[in-house]
């Protein structure tokens, strides 16, 4: 099942996602910009997101429980959140993934194209995607 998070749900996203603080990940959830699938198995994973620019949907992450993995739950998860953006009158969604990262090969398959990269010193290239909704 996919839906979006719930307060009840903080604890567990957050023993997990080490990318933003406490407070922010809560404030996530309360603004619905979280979304969790639930197997027979209880919680595989969850989608972060946020709005570049203040006007364009912008997945922050997408994790998958390391024995969920392979399920096709990233799909899943990704079509639930891309259907909800634009039902909300979004027309595209962006999202990246580092040049060293099999992620990116998933993106494409999902119908991501490419539309620009960052280079930070010391970092892998960042590549940015967009898919039109």
């Amino acid at each position: 099942m996919v839906r979006y998070a719930k307060e009840k749900d903080w604890e567990t996203i957050s023993l997990y996602d080490r990318h933003i603080s406490s407070e922010e990940l809560r404030s996530s959830i309360r603004l619905r910009r979280v979304i969790v699938l639930e197997d027979g198995e209880g919680f595989a994973g969850w989608l972060r997101f946020n709005l570049f620019w203040d006007n364009t949907p912008f997945m922050n992450l997408l994790f998958l429980l390391e024995d969920r993995r392979g399920r096709g739950y990233g799909g899943q998860l990704t079509a639930f959140w891309e259907t909800e953006m634009k039902l909300l009158g979004y027309e595209r969604v962006l999202t990246s993934t580092q040049a060293d990262e099999r992620a990116q090969r998933f993106y494409r398959r999902q119908g991501y194209t490419d539309c620009g990269a960052l280079l930070l010193p010391g970092e892998p290239l960042e590549i940015l995607f967009r898919k039109e909704l």
